[in-house]
Parts: structure tokens; sequence; C-alpha cells
């Protein structure tokens, strides 16, 4: 498909403006010979300033989840810019906006959790959560309780103590020395780890044996020094890994009986990606603090947050002015992008978007196992309406190919000549298309992706 596009010499000029004055995330020249520049967006479809059009299979980067270009909501972000653009947050002064959206989010979160902090993004969060665990231990008279547990391929975000929590290795190496006090335990990743652990001769559940791994670290490591756990319910970027079904219970008792805190970090699952309001409720279970973010702005205008249960809440309120939660931001409870996640919130509930999620990301997950009969797709996987296709070299015994065939990138991109957009991590492609897209969308990216198959192994 293709719309109309500008003229030649200003795509030119675009790219040299942009190879001059911008660095990019993970900026490298080698990969921006020819960017996409984006103009337009439209529901799943989005346009780039060559005129083509391709479907939006990531929702961005995982945060689009109503779909592009809703004028509900900047028809929300231009009214309270007019009457109110932005004053400060900070103790002792407020705004209708970030009161409203506070109240909404008690009654959409986790029933322990009532109070919310608000950040400009996801990695922001991260660094709340993680400030606020250790302020936490510190409030209630156990400074010592300071370390933090993360997982091997989570995905945290890329500031200096959430990277260091972040366990994609490709991120660290050019920014050390990482935040001390920060510990990786492997991740559930039943793909890899299920198979690994009945050839060790494990008994019983692989998921138990998995979050087990965390009570040995914790025991190592020494309970009075660790503040919390991190953990993503499906860790995304990382591959789309969706945990075992008794791994999550089993996160919980740990934590309780060691007395950790448990972050779980939303920021890509939270606001009905997985077909849940947040994905612990596929697992009954509730964290201490929730990190959230992209979803609750559709990635429109930048906003995140942290959700708090009332214990730390208490703890918050309860110390002596001194000591008190000296933790900022500029743009915290900004009523500008909250007055813009309000109309998101009610876009979604008007649209029955998480039902919604939870029935076409079925369908996803269904189409999607028509392609494990290819001999170089190890598994699709998923939950709702994010997904993943593994590329192996060999189906039986699960190994991987060489990282210098680049098969994922060279997939990727018969992808996108097909006109679907997305990104990999390696040999894993991912796919978290708008809660609104469509059964024949989803069509479209799976017929895609048995040519894109076939071309790639040709």
């Amino acid at each position: 498909m293709s719309e109309r596009s500008v003229p030649p010499a200003t795509r030119q000029s675009a790219t040299r403006a942009d190879r001059a004055h911008l660095i990019h995330p993970l900026q490298h020249p080698s990969e921006h010979q020819a960017p996409k520049i984006w103009v337009k967006g439209e529901g799943s479809i989005v346009t780039d300033i060559e005129g083509r059009t391709y479907l939006d299979a990531l929702s961005g980067l995982w945060n689009v989840n109503i779909g592009h270009g809703r004028k509900e909501l900047a028809a929300a972000a231009a009214a309270q810019m007019e009457q109110l653009a932005f004053m400060p947050c900070y103790t002792g002064a407020s705004n209708l906006p970030a009161i409203e959206l506070s109240e909404r989010l008690a009654g959409l979160t986790y029933p322990s959790i009532n109070r919310f902090f608000f950040t400009s993004g996801g990695a922001e969060s991260t660094e709340s959560s993680l400030k606020t665990a250790r302020f936490y231990w510190k409030a209630v008279g156990r400074p010592d309780k300071w370390k933090v547990i993360s997982r091997e391929w989570a995905y945290h975000g890329v500031t200096l103590a959430a990277m260091s929590a972040t366990g994609i290795s490709a991120y660290w190496p050019m920014f050390e020395p990482r935040t001390p006090g920060f510990l990786h335990i492997p991740s559930p990743y039943p793909y890899y780890f299920n198979r690994a652990y009945e050839r060790a001769g494990g008994a019983g559940s692989p998921g138990i044996a998995a979050a087990n791994l965390l009570e040995e670290a914790i025991r190592k490591e020494g309970a009075e020094t660790i503040a919390a756990f991190i953990a993503e319910p499906v860790q995304g970027a990382g591959g789309v890994i969706v945990p075992q079904e008794d791994y999550f219970g089993r996160i919980r008792e740990i934590c309780d009986r060691y007395e950790i805190l448990f972050i779980a970090d939303e920021v890509i699952t939270g606001f009905g990606r997985t077909g849940k309001w947040f994905a612990l409720d596929h697992w009954g279970v509730e964290p201490d603090i929730v990190n959230f973010a992209k979803g609750i702005t559709s990635g429109y205008v930048p906003l995140g947050g942290i959700g708090v249960s009332d214990r730390i809440a208490r703890a918050i309120d309860d110390v002596d002015v001194q000591h008190r939660f000296m933790h900022a931001y500029t743009y915290s409870g900004h009523p500008t992008t909250c007055a813009v996640a309000l109309a998101n919130l009610d876009y979604m509930e008007r649209h029955d978007l998480v039902a919604r999620a939870a029935e076409t990301g079925a369908y996803l997950q269904a189409r999607l196992k028509e392609l494990e009969g290819h001999p170089h797709i190890g598994e699709t996987r998923g939950l709702g309406m994010i997904a993943a296709i593994e590329l192996v070299d060999d189906r039986t015994t699960r190994r991987q190919f060489d990282p210098s065939l680049r098969i994922g990138a060279k997939f990727q991109a018969q992808m996108t000549e097909r006109g679907v957009w997305s990104r990999i991590n390696g040999d894993r492609y991912f796919l978290a298309p708008p809660l609104t897209t469509t059964r024949e969308e989803i069509d479209r990216i799976v017929e895609a992706a048995h040519t894109a198959l076939a071309r790639t192994f040709a």
C-alpha cells in the first residue's frame, strides 16, 4: 500500500538534517543509512515520508494501545493546555487531572494499591520504584535492606539504576560500572528452561524450580540485605517470555517469607495488553509496587508512574518531616499528560478494549501457531495482544542460529517488505499490535510471516 509521498528533495533534506543533528536511541550510523521517517498514523496503519504504508505490528514501541490518530486524545490535550498547560505538583500543590487520574487508577489496579506517583515514562518509573523500596525499608528501621534482585532478559529501562536492573547485557558495556547492589537470576524462559530442567533430572514443576532460584539468591546474599525483587509479568524486550503458570504464585510466597518487596514492571503489560487491565491478574498475584507507562496514554504524550501498596503509602506519610520522601520530577502529575491519560482510559472503556484484547489476542495466538510447522520456528508464544516468533536453527535440539547469520534481521526485513513493521531481539520477532487491530489485520500479519519465512530460508 502507498499514499502520496512528499517531494524527493524534502525527503533527502530531512534525512540529511536528521543525520547532522539527531542522536537516536541505540544510535549507530551503520543502521541509519535510510531511516524511516514517519509522517502519519491512523488506527493500525502508519505512513512514512515516501508515502508507503505499514501495519504497525508493535504499537509504536509496545504503547499505542488504542491505535493511531484518535482525535479525542488530541482534543483533551488542547482543552487542558488552553485551561492550564502546566503547574508543578510538588507537595503543597496539586491539579484536577492528576487527582482524577490517581482516583481512577485506584479502581483499575490491584486492590491493595491506592496511591500513585507520576513520572514521564518507564525508566523514571523504575527509578522511582527502586528508590521507594529503599525509602520504605529505611522508614521502618531496616536500612540494611537496599539490594535489588532482577532477572536475565529483563528490561526495566536504561537510566543508570534501571539499566543495572535490566538483564540484557548488551546495554551495559559502554556505561560500566553499573550501580552496585543489583543481582540477576535466570529467567523462567519456558522454551529453554523447561527442557534443561527435565534433562537435568528435575522432579516436579519447572515453574516452581525457576521461582526457587530467587530463594537461592536471597539465601546466598542474605535476606536482611535485599530490598526488592523486580520482574515484568511477561518479559517484553527480552523475548516476550510468558512464565509457567505456577511461577508468580511461588515468587509471591518467597517475597513474603523473606520480607522482600515485589515490584511488578507493567510498563508493557499494563492497560489491557494481555487481556487484563494488569497482567499479574492472570495468576491471581498482587505486587507491593507496580510500574506503569506506555499504555496509560497510548503513547500520545509521555506519562508513567508507580502505584504503591497501602503499607508503603503509610510509611511515606508517617516519617518525620526531615526524613520526607525527597523524590521529585518537574513533570510529576503534569496536568496535560494526566488529562490525555483520562481521555485514553475513557476510550478504552467505551470500546471495551481490554475484553477485545483478550478475544482478538486469542485469535492472534492461534493464528501464529500455524507457523510452528516450519522447520525453523522453535515456537510462537504470547498472552493476549503480545507475542513472539522464535527462530531456531534446529527445532529438535532447540539450537540457536549463529548470530553472525543475522537470521532475525533478515526475517524482519522480509516482513517490512510485506508492509508489516516491528522489531526483533536476536532471532526473536515481536508482535504487539494495537488493541483495536482487526482479525483481518492479524490475518495479514500471519500471511506476511508465511511468505517471509519462505524467502528468508529460500
